[in-house]
């Protein structure tokens, strides 16, 4: 008799510890099957959620500079026959303001390449210049725009790494131009200089402009979209560099490294 009680024991033991294990490896089965829906839903949900919140922000700016006459809610209304506003459909289409914008800056664009633009933004940017605290904003933008959309040299197309905020600690960065105007008359130094913007993590629009020697300077093979991620992800996130070889593909380099002196 006591000896079927303790074989009963030992039964209920093992069904137990199975049962328990069981349990282990479904719970395991959960986390593991949420995190890889976390890491494939995240990615997919900020985008959208960017661009959505991107193109709403741009429809409650420009809509309310178009004639409420050619609102889309309106004109789908009035074509459904609605004319009277109390009983109009209520009807949000986002991206209208988007479509809008860019209809209007291609006209902008066009106008202003012809004479009588020209003339225009010449009579405008001569009034700008009365004002002083208008003239400072305004010049400061326009050289802002004119730098980053309509200058020929490469900018902001290499990563590369300096000593930053002191010898033997390295920062990645993004090489801006070779540096000019007074800033290059100014430092005292014989070899060429480089301005390169280093961003700080996780935020790269913010960070700091730097005038780095040429030779301190070391070009990194990887894009700077590349680069961009790496910052990003404080270091989590790295190229693919056997991605890189498969492809057969390489960044071309404006900006060579001196050669090493010997010895």
């Amino acid at each position: 008799m006591f000896e079927q009680d303790h074989h009963d024991d030992d039964a209920t033991r093992h069904k137990g510890s199975l049962v328990a294990r069981q349990i282990r490896r479904f719970l395991g089965w959960l986390r593991g099957s949420f995190l890889t829906g976390l890491v494939i839903i995240a990615p997919i949900g900020v985008t959208v959620w960017l661009f959505w919140t991107l193109i709403g922000w741009v429809d409650s700016f420009v809509l309310p500079f178009v004639p409420n006459h050619y609102h889309p809610d309106v004109v789908i209304n009035r074509w459904l026959g609605y004319d009277d506003p109390a009983e109009m459909i209520p009807i949000n289409i986002r991206g209208v303001g988007v479509v809008f914008f860019l209809i209007f800056t291609l006209v902008i664009g066009w106008i202003g390449k012809g004479v009588i633009g020209r003339s225009l933004l010449g009579w405008g940017e001569r009034q700008v210049e009365r004002m002083p605290v208008v003239r400072s904003v305004y010049n400061g933008l326009k050289q802002i725009a004119e730098t980053v959309l309509a200058q020929t040299e490469t900018s902001f197309d290499q990563a590369c790494l300096v000593e930053y905020p002191r010898k033997g600690i390295w920062a990645v960065a993004f090489i801006s131009t070779t540096t000019k105007g007074e800033i290059d008359r100014r430092i005292p130094r014989e070899e060429p200089l480089i301005s390169v913007f280093l961003p700080t993590t996780p935020n790269p629009t913010s960070g700091f402009l730097l005038f780095v020697p040429r030779e301190d300077v070391i070009i990194l093979d990887m894009g700077v979209e590349d680069a961009a991620k790496l910052v990003i992800s404080a270091g989590l996130v790295y190229p693919d560099e056997n991605k890189k070889l498969r492809n057969g593909k390489s960044k071309p380099v404006t900006i060579q490294n001196p050669p090493a002196s010997a010895g």
